[in-house]
């Protein structure tokens, strides 16, 4: 069985704040800029990597969530609890010192990690957390 990872999805509340933050502060590029509805998914990747992507979607255009649910998933992306990714790079310090060099939320400055990982933590506008590790 041959599979790989295609795409991931993670919620924004602000598709120009999001779009700012993958494609200007990460350099992600593009692929696709979908509005429908007054929303907006947003698909952006790694140049070089066109297999894998990361969908920015609405987290509560699903119409079977109830109002409970949006309320929840709102607080819990306010708390940066809701969504989750982890990256690579070769230039762990390098991308670090990009990243600062910007308007992005700092939640933890490079470290080695008692599991064997250097890596730092940022936060995009969302409240997702954005873990970099350092790859070989």
């Amino acid at each position: 069985m041959d599979i790989t990872i295609h795409a991931t999805l993670l919620p924004h509340d602000d598709p120009e704040a999001s779009l700012a933050f993958y494609r200007d502060a990460l350099g992600f590029e593009v692929r696709a800029d979908v509005g429908y509805g007054g929303m907006r998914w947003i698909t952006v990747g790694p140049a070089g990597q066109p297999g894998t992507s990361i969908v920015l979607h609405p987290p509560t255009a699903d119409p079977g969530i109830t109002d409970d649910e949006r309320r929840t998933i709102a607080e819990m992306m306010a708390k940066g609890t809701y969504g989750i990714i982890l990256l690579a790079t070769k230039d762990l310090d390098g991308a670090f010192e990009k990243l600062q060099g910007r308007d992005v939320e700092i939640v933890q400055e490079p470290i080695d990690q008692p599991y064997g990982v250097r890596d730092f933590a940022v936060r995009d506008p969302a409240g997702n957390m954005v873990r970099i590790q350092q790859s070989s």
